[in-house]
């Protein structure tokens, strides 16, 4: 896969968990388990993924 794809996903990402945080910092709405807890699995690894694309990030930030 492309470096710059993978770099665009991980910000893409990034900013979707971000903005979730925001929500349920603001109004207490967690977007997340509000189009996916009907299976929390499915949100746990949404959360992982992000999680993993916030480490990702951090490498990006380092190198540059």
């Amino acid at each position: 896969m492309d470096k710059a794809l993978i770099d665009k996903v991980v910000l893409i990402l990034i900013i979707i968990g971000g903005l979730n945080w925001g929500l349920i910092g603001i109004i207490n709405l967690n977007l997340v388990d509000l189009i996916f807890g009907f299976a929390p699995v499915l949100a746990k690894v949404i959360y992982i993924v992000v999680g993993v694309a916030s480490i990702y990030a951090i490498k990006m930030l380092m190198k540059k």
